[in-house]
């Protein structure tokens, strides 16, 4: 296909703005959407890191989009259940914050005894740690930290450093 007929392809495409998810460095992307439908995938120019370049894992990334094969259901195992089953986003979510909650709660610590022997007050969680990704802006790091301070852990780490 020519440039020119690429440019017909997604001339009336909305353009979204994303980030490649397939390592930390966060390459910009620019999505073309018509009709609900991803149609193209294209390096972001504007963007500081890189500039409108893709690797050939970020240029092939429209294809996780498009694959048969591609999760949309949350899909639920069963104790001792030999397959998976679709659920709903809801059942997921709220199972999720059900493991967490029962997590924190058989994990919690209020006081900690000192080697002299005083106790202090510490109220923590060290059951789960979380992990951020250099893939993730500002704010969404923010949310995270937020997230795990509410919770109660100490165990942040974030894997901005490349």
């Amino acid at each position: 296909m020519d440039n020119w007929q690429e440019a017909l392809k997604t001339d009336n495409a909305k353009k979204l703005n994303t980030i490649c998810c397939f390592c930390s460095c966060g390459c910009g992307m620019i999505a073309s959407v018509k009709n609900g439908k991803l149609i193209g995938l294209e390096g972001d120019p504007e963007h500081p890191i890189n500039q409108g370049a893709l690797c050939s894992k970020g240029a092939a990334a429209a294809e996780l989009h498009r694959s048969p094969d591609r999760l949309t259901q949350p899909l639920y195992r069963k104790s001792y259940a030999d397959k998976w089953e679709e659920v709903s986003w809801e059942f997921a979510f709220s199972l999720i914050a059900k493991k967490i909650y029962e997590i924190r709660e058989a994990n919690w610590e209020s006081e900690e005894t000192l080697p002299t022997g005083e106790k202090i007050t510490v109220n923590r969680m060290d059951a789960v740690a979380f992990f951020g990704s250099a893939v993730c802006t500002n704010e969404e790091t923010y949310l995270e930290k937020k997230m795990a301070l509410l919770l109660g852990t100490s165990y942040i780490e974030h894997q901005a450093r490349l």
